[in-house]
């Protein structure tokens, strides 16, 4: 027992300085979710009808540790753990997107919950803990909490998409979820650990430092960051591992399906982009051809299903899958000198600009569906006539996610054509050529449903106006103003280079 105690009182059993504020946003959203479950226990149904303000006061609280700390950008990047756990520009503007994504689908879910008779409460505190597990994702620079935060993403959402326990197609987008993220998972699990085991480390910057120091890449290292990719293919839903998106989109209940197209997604590309452009920042001559051939096919094969859909979740999902291809087009040209945009900036600013457009054309998927009571695009005709407002907004967002100046979509793609045609390589400017001809094919159905709004005719010559609760129309406000603003001001977020130089910390 002395010789324990002895060792106790070492050196390396000292705690680690944890720096507070760099902290604070996580410790209030732990804190404040905390709370509100703890106000659900006690109070029951009296409490019910508050559970939405709470919790989205409960995700916008954080903001304010996340503002001060951008204040003080002299101050970083902040770095804890011996650089397992950063604070820095690009993890605060993902802590914001994540947190607001989390208002937004509080926003979404407040009526739909209420008028289903669903269980709300626990609903929105399984949001709040997977909204956690993203903010952690934000800034984890290690294996074992990028794993833990992923499977604290996941398996609340597990739980969602089945949460409609009556309806068949809610349990298949459950079960569908389930299963396929549960063997994605023990599949990235063993590239992580086949990465643990090569480097004897699990910091991603550890592991880096033992790849470069073996000289050329192992056949062992191959096959990890090809396990491991393989993993993040299902979370980012890539093809041949989307396979999942379209049913669990259409079964879940509808905001969480803007949530698992948005929030979800964009976690698994954070993940993503810190296990490639930190772990392995040498490895181009293994990721790049692995990530081209991703990208060409998501963003084609997306493509090329979304044209066929009738109904407009199912569209919104391949559409989802085809976004994901643009999004891994830039780490297959990572590895090169970048003068202008680097692949990290333009993947980050892509993912705030298709929050923004997406959440909102799921608002409107939301508020026409409480008249027409259909997902069919051809439910859509005539909107123009008896809900001027909705078709306006709704052709907003579908120009964007075409890539349609001057809305944010058209800034999203210009720094991903940006990135592969900077360098002028073969690779980058292939991918640039497919990428051109998917806008075009995308244009296609995003513009079909548009003509519906504006040519066609209603089909049942029903004029009643469209009511908007108050916390769907604040959703729909904030996301159009969004999609303007990133469009009229690109490049609000600034450089988030600093990123990609922690390798060398």
């Amino acid at each position: 027992m002395l010789s324990l105690l002895a060792q106790i009182d070492q050196p390396s059993f000292v705690r680690p300085e944890i720096d507070w504020h760099g902290v604070a946003p996580e410790l209030l959203l732990l804190g404040l979710g905390a709370l509100v479950t703890t106000l659900d226990i006690i109070f029951l149904e009296r409490i019910r009808r508050f559970m939405p303000m709470l919790t989205g006061i409960a995700f916008l609280i954080p903001l304010i540790p996340i503002l001060t700390l951008w204040s003080q950008s002299e101050d970083l990047p902040r770095v804890m753990f011996d650089g397992a756990y950063v604070i820095d520009r690009y993890s605060l503007a993902l802590k914001v997107l994540f947190l607001l994504s989390g208002y937004i689908v509080v926003l979404l879910s407040t009526d739909y919950m209420a008028e289903g008779d669903y269980y709300d409460s626990e609903f929105y505190q399984l949001i709040s803990a997977s909204i956690l597990g993203m903010v952690v994702m934000s800034s984890a620079r290690d294996l074992i909490s990028i794993f833990v935060a992923l499977e604290l993403i996941s398996i609340p959402a597990y739980l969602m998409a089945a949460w409609r326990k009556r309806d068949l197609k809610s349990n298949e987008a459950g079960l569908k979820y389930m299963l396929m993220g549960v063997f994605a998972s023990a599949i990235m699990l063993y590239g992580m650990s086949i990465l643990y085991g090569f480097a004897g480390d699990t910091k991603l910057s550890s592991i880096a430092t033992a790849i470069d120091f073996g000289g050329d890449t192992a056949p062992i290292v191959t096959l990890a960051i090809v396990f491991t990719v393989i993993g993040f293919g299902f979370k980012v839903s890539a093809v041949p591992f989307h396979t999942w998106a379209p049913d669990t989109y259409e079964g879940a209940p509808t905001p969480l399906t803007a949530f698992l197209a948005v929030a979800s997604k964009a976690a698994g590309f954070v993940a993503l982009i810190s296990i490639v452009l930190v772990a392995l920042p040498n490895q181009a001559d293994v990721v790049q051809p692995l990530m081209w051939v991703l990208s060409a096919v998501t963003m084609t094969v997306g493509n090329l299903i979304a044209i066929r859909q009738t109904n407009i979740v199912r569209m919104l999902a391949y559409s989802g899958v085809a976004q994901a291809g643009y999004m891994l087009a830039p780490l297959a040209v990572y590895g090169q000198e970048f003068n202008e945009t680097n692949p990290a900036n333009a993947i980050v600013n892509y993912l705030l600009v298709y929050a923004a457009m997406n959440f909102g054309a799921f608002a409107v998927v939301l508020l026409g569906a409480r008249k027409t009571r259909s997902g069919e695009i051809s439910s859509y005709g005539g909107l123009m006539n008896y809900a001027p407002g909705l078709g306006a907004a709704m052709t907003l967002f579908l120009f964007s996610l075409a890539g349609i100046p001057p809305v944010g979509g058209w800034w999203a793609k210009f720094q991903i054509f940006n990135v592969l045609t900077q360098n002028a390589s073969w690779a980058g400017i292939s991918l640039a050529v497919i990428a051109a001809v998917n806008s075009v094919f995308a244009a296609f159905y995003y513009l079909n449903i548009a003509k519906q709004m504006w040519f066609m005719p209603e089909p049942n010559e029903d004029h009643t106006p469209i009511r908007f609760p108050a916390p769907l129309a604040t959703a729909l406000a904030i996301t159009v103003i969004a999609t303007i603003v990133f469009g009229i001001l690109p490049g609000i977020t600034g450089d988030l280079s600093d990123f990609t130089n922690l390798a060398a910390r």
